[in-house]
């Protein structure tokens, strides 16, 4: 399905600037959002709670900080930028008494909306903005005169005009300069959670570290399993984000090229192809939302316990040693 690439031309600036904008956090993602938008020339506020360590940093940089309650209150557009557990608590105590028609509810990210931990009242726009990078992108980008692409997505249009505010809005973070593209909220959140988990995150690590243990299993040892499984991870993903596996494939060895197509079936199997599905399963039918969110209410039990394994296990032992010679990397 061809989608349609949107850029500067496309938006209307002074739909952003003429709205008050709440951004409700200040982690990776909401000082990117307040920081952008202000050098953009739009009204913003930034909501924390009162004991927050970044009240301060916000406030040192210039923006105007107040109570979540506050910001909710005062704006006409609130943009939730937390992490996805506390969505709904936040949401239902300290913004929804605030909304009043014809606001706009906005986040990065569809969880709660998705999978119904939030329920907006009928009558405010709710959209979806999701800069595609880690927040010091969007802001360095930004700074460069460039931008970190977007996705787009409306749940409720009661404006008529719940599309032009969201693309006005990634213009104001710098993401019409690279490129924005419509979505929905469902697309959005479970394939963000599935690339997470299938590949990038869940799916890299359990590679490099089966990887590893197989080679230090074989006797060999653990610094050179580390470099040739860990280490040069980065160098090959670099050239795929650059040129796309051709220009990967066009830097290595024709050794490496001839084990790349020999070798690739052997570890990702239809087996592993039916775990992926399996993950896609638990996505879409809000298994793993449930799973998650209980372990959250029970203080992150099972997920601290996984840090800690993980954090403490020999290829990351061997990593902090090895890591700590390479001066050039300070």
């Amino acid at each position: 399905m061809a989608v349609t690439i949107y850029h500067d031309e496309d938006a209307n600036p002074e739909l952003i600037r003429s709205k008050k904008v709440a951004i409700i956090g200040y982690g990776s993602q909401g000082h990117a959002h307040a920081l952008n938008l202000t050098d953009s020339g739009v009204d913003v506020r930034v909501g924390l709670r009162k004991e927050s360590k970044s009240w301060a940093v916000a406030e040192e940089a210039g923006l105007k900080v107040m109570t979540v309650d506050e910001a909710a209150e005062e704006a006409d557009l609130i943009m939730i930028l937390l992490p996805d557990e506390t969505h709904k608590e936040v949401y239902e105590n300290q913004i929804a008494p605030h909304l009043k028609p014809g606001d706009t509810l906005a986040c990065a990210h569809g969880f709660n909306i998705h999978y119904g931990y939030i329920t907006p009242p009928d009558d405010v726009d709710v959209i979806m903005v999701a800069p595609k990078g880690p927040g010091h992108l969007v802001r360095r980008t930004y700074v460069e005169g460039s931008g970190v692409p977007d996705l787009i997505c409306i749940y409720q249009d009661v404006s008529g005009q719940a599309k032009d505010v969201a693309l006005s809005y990634a213009w104001g973070l710098g993401g019409t300069r690279a490129g924005v593209i419509e979505t929905t909220f469902q697309y959005e959140t479970e394939t963000d959670i599935f690339g997470e988990q299938a590949v990038l995150c869940g799916g890299v690590t359990s590679l490099i570290e089966a990887g590893f243990q197989t080679l230090v299993d074989a006797g060999y040892p653990p610094e050179m399993a580390y470099f040739e499984c860990y280490n040069e991870m980065k160098l090959i993903v670099d050239l795929m984000y650059e040129g796309g596996m051709e220009n990967m494939r066009k830097s290595i060895s024709n050794t490496a090229e001839f084990g790349d197509y020999y070798a690739g079936d052997l570890v990702i199997t239809e087996e592993s192809k039916a775990g992926m599905r399996k993950i896609l399963d638990d996505i879409q039918d809000g298994t793993f939302a449930k799973k998650f969110i209980e372990d959250c209410e029970n203080g992150h039990k099972w997920l601290l316990e996984q840090r800690a394994k993980e954090n403490d296990c020999e290829l990351e032992r061997v990593g902090r040693d090895i890591r700590s010679m390479f001066t050039w990397a300070d």
